[in-house]
């Protein structure tokens, strides 16, 4: 029997087979008993009675634990028991009974069915979905269908179909969750924004987000390591600051307990170009242990070659925010979980994660940097040598301690660790005087941003008849620097940029410590059996120690031999204090249906190491002297609070699953970024985004599902006291998904397609207000792709097209980076198409 997680799922079908099992004993089989008996056999004996001593806990293991004991099939997916406890099983029983006896109060009964056992929902008329229990919602477990919010739960069937199909974690994201923008192929998920704003992305509940807004949080994990991925869509100040457009809670893979469980997994992507045109991936895991200590250790390799586009040209390394192409991964994961006589648990975990350009080849800008005028055509080509490569580097430490009674409440303590260093692409800033490179003024570079990140967060949860509350508080400390490599002009000139030499490293943004300290309070009231209200607040404090720091621009001058000393712009601090507020009302039309209503706040920090440092300098003999600059004391960086309101819908029965809600999101004010400097600039023009984000599926039969998505959105900003369009590096466009799927319960085969919509602005903003009229426009595309998977004897084979109509086309990202970067480069060199058709093949099997 096959032991492929990722076939260890249940069909949705119309109600009565809602939880029919696509697959039957995995559990059994993923144990490795040497002998075993038939399924026809263990319902036979179901009456034969045996002593069993399982004691309390969580209920999937103690399911794994019966079913290997009483050698029976059991059937049912990690969804159905996520959340779910037992009171234990002691003494002599036959099958049905015991298994009566240790789903007693789960809310699920276990039924005959093929020979063995499939669990169901003790109420047929009560869907699954909706009692699935998150934590992204309110810091503790608890049902969707208490939470008034729009909640996405990704398990790991759905992601590993997408990912071992080859579609790249980024934009399999991008297919899953509606309010979530199509991904970017290249290193960064920058403009990857939920409802036309920034998201607070997490794994473990650890998040990734920093002051310094680099956009990697997807450069972090590899997909053989995720067990699910929890979504709350809309401005949320659940876990703090930067959830202003929602919340992505990666939840990572742990060990069950029973003899230890191996998982390998091998695949293969390549579009068949060239022989450089192939990417390559492997993992292994082992995990096992008892129901007191138990652990999961893994590690997951994969290696990128070239990629071409729907033309079969290669597509353009990209330089600005680094790319995947010649890139080479590690992540390294453990974790080990440990569960007391007294009902305490402790859970450890551990990350190492490398992603890195591992190549020979860049970009060719030309001979003393023409092909930046358009004098020469760009390449990629052999010979490149640099002495900063682009790289992301993690750790990531945590540790989650529960006591289940503390006063008569649940207690969580977190505590966690995380650092991590993040390198770019060497970039020329190049000045041309009469067709020469101004020496004086320009320069090759490439920085690197270092981040490190602690904190501890407790969590008390009271319940009552009627009324449960959540509150603790939280605190956290985080310390960025920067550097910024210089390599030598002359021999980046003469190699078109394929060589960087150092010659001088110097600073790049001012050093920036931030503390945050915060208490939070979410109360929710059962008013009624139907109607569930609730509401909550956080107040944060936030300190920012901004380093004194001399300008960019003239620490290079000084590497130069312009002048030998420089003003720094002054340093300081910044506190910050804000109150956030939510309200919500959760009322259930039918057990399975219900509609919702809210108020949240969020709140962001914009990126202070892209605000603070700027000044203007003048040259009085050796000394650059400080003039108009930006500091803390006389100019410091506000806040940004974003209010929304979100009526919705939701639907989980008779093989239709839905969701569907209106939300309105406006902040008082909004940042730009120079597209000469490239810097951050404050605006205090208001903001605002509206519109609706859904999802439907349906099982016409036991086989045939289908479904769509859709997030159709409008992003507006306040100039001169009317609205207009928002700046297209910044607004989302709308997005519809839709997809059909066929399985069998051996094999499965899905049709999926994805479009992204055309998206506009008004031009650029001028001083008095209005704009010149040079709109910018990023054009919508279209693309399919086709996933399958075959159950073999041993092991599962998963399959995929990707681009299946081979179309060529420049990626969201590849038009915003023309519009950002289009004062340094003719467009080509920013000009980011998204890859042709793929092919790609994997095998996993576990044992």
């Amino acid at each position: 029997m096959n032991a492929d997680p990722t076939l260890r799922r249940f069909t949705r079908t119309p109600l009565a087979r809602a939880l029919q099992p696509l697959l039957l004993g995995l559990s059994l089989a993923a144990a490795g008993l040497p002998t075993v008996a038939s399924a026809q056999d263990a319902v036979i004996g179901a009456d034969q009675r045996q002593a069993f001593d399982i004691p309390a806990g969580a209920l999937e293991p103690a399911l794994n634990r019966f079913g290997r004991e009483a050698g029976v099939l059991l059937a049912f997916s990690p969804e159905m028991t996520q959340g779910r406890s037992t009171q234990g099983l002691k003494g002599e029983f036959g099958v049905a009974e015991g298994l009566d006896r240790l789903l007693a109060g789960s809310g699920l009964r276990a039924e005959a069915s093929d020979g063995g056992f499939s669990l169901r929902n003790a109420d047929d008329s009560l869907a699954l979905e909706i009692d699935r229990q998150v934590v992204v919602g309110s810091r503790a477990p608890v049902s969707i269908s208490e939470l008034p919010g729009t909640v996405w739960v990704i398990d790991s069937h759905q992601l590993q179909e997408q990912t071992k199909g080859g579609v790249p974690l980024k934009e399999a994201l991008g297919q899953l969750i509606p309010g979530l923008d199509i991904g970017p192929q290249g290193r960064t998920n920058y403009g990857q924004n939920m409802r036309g704003r920034s998201a607070l992305v997490m794994i473990d509940g650890v998040s990734l987000n920093s002051s310094r807004g680099i956009s990697r949080q997807f450069d972090s994990i590899d997909p053989f390591n995720i067990e699910r991925i929890e979504v709350l869509s809309g401005a949320s100040a659940v876990y703090g600051g930067g959830a202003t457009g929602g919340i992505i809670n990666i939840v990572t893979k742990r060990a069950e307990a029973g003899e230890a469980r191996f998982t390998s997994e091998i695949g293969v992507r390549s579009g068949f170009e060239t022989h450089q045109d192939h990417d390559w991936r492997v993992a292994q895991s082992v995990s096992g242990g008892s129901e007191q200590v138990k652990g999961r250790v893994s590690v997951a390799y994969q290696k990128n070659g070239a990629a071409y586009d729907g033309n079969g040209d290669q597509v353009m390394l990209d330089i600005t925010q680094t790319d995947l192409q010649y890139n080479q991964a590690v992540d390294v994961m453990g974790s080990l979980d440990f569960a007391f006589d007294n009902g305490q648990t402790l859970n450890l975990g551990m990350q190492w994660y490398d992603s890195g350009y591992d190549g020979k080849k860049g970009v060719n800008l030309g001979r003393d940097f023409q092909g930046l005028r358009g004098q020469s055509p760009f390449e990629v080509q052999g010979g490149a040598s640099f002495d900063r490569e682009p790289h992301t580097e993690r750790q990531q430490f945590n540790a989650t301690w529960h006591v289940p009674e503390v006063l008569g409440h649940d207690f969580y303590l977190q505590a966690y660790y995380r650092s991590e260093e993040m390198a770019f692409q060497p970039y020329p800033s190049i000045t041309f005087t009469n067709g020469a490179i101004d020496t004086n003024r320009s320069y090759y570079s490439a920085s690197q941003q270092d981040t490190d990140y602690f904190g501890l967060k407790s969590v008390l949860v009271k319940e009552w008849d009627r009324v449960s509350l959540t509150y603790g508080a939280d605190f956290e400390w985080e310390s960025f620097d920067s550097d910024q490599a210089l390599f030598n002009l002359n021999t980046a000139a003469n190699t078109g940029g394929l060589v960087a030499d150092e010659y001088a490293r110097v600073g790049r943004y001012p050093g920036i410590d931030t503390d945050s300290k915060s208490l939070f309070a979410q109360a929710s009231w059962k008013a009624t059996d139907d109607l569930t209200l609730s509401a909550g607040v956080r107040h944060q404090r936030i300190g920012n120690d901004v380093g004194s720091f001399v300008a960019a621009a003239q620490q290079i001058q000084i590497s130069k031999g312009n002048g030998t000393s420089a003003d720094a712009v002054p340093g300081g601090s910044k506190d910050y204090q804000v109150d956030l507020y939510n309200v919500g009302a959760v009322y259930k039309l039918s057990k399975a249906q219900q509609v919702w209503a809210n108020y949240s706040e969020g709140f962001e920090l914009p990126d202070p190491a892209k605000y603070y440092g700027q000044g203007s300098y003048t040259r009085v003999g050796n000394h650059w002297s400080l003039g108009r600059h930006v500091n803390v004391e006389d100019s410091a960086l506000d806040g940004i609070k974003t209010k929304q309101v979100e009526l919705g819908w939701r639907h989980y029965a008779d093989g239709l699953d839905a969701q569907l809600a209106a939300f309105y999101a406006w902040s008082d004010k909004s940042i730009t970024y120079n597209r000469t400097t490239l810097l951050v600039e404050q605006l205090s023009n208001k903001k605002r985004n509206y519109g609706l984000e859904g999802q439907a599926t349906y099982w016409l039969d036991d086989n045939w599902q289908i479904g769509a998505s859709a997030l159709a959105i409008r992003s507006q900003q306040k100039i001169a006291d009317r609205w207009q369009k928002q700046d297209v590096t910044a607004a989302s466009p709308s997005k519809l998904t839709a997809f059909a799927g066929w399985q069998d319960g051996e094999t499965s085969l899905r049709l999926q397609a994805v479009r992204s919509f055309n998206l506009s602005d008004d031009g650029n903003v001028q001083a008095n207000g209005t704009f010149d009229g040079n709109d910018h426009r990023i054009d919508g595309y279209t693309t399919f792709d086709l996933l399958g998977s075959q159950a073999l004897p041993v092991g599962t084979l998963n399959f995929g097209i990707q681009n299946l109509l081979d179309k060529d086309y420049t990626t969201v990202w590849g038009q915003r980076a023309q519009v950002f970067y289009g004062t340094n480069a003719t467009a080509d060199l920013f000009d980011y198409h998204g890859r042709g058709r793929t092919y790609s093949l994997s095998y996993s099997v576990e044992f």
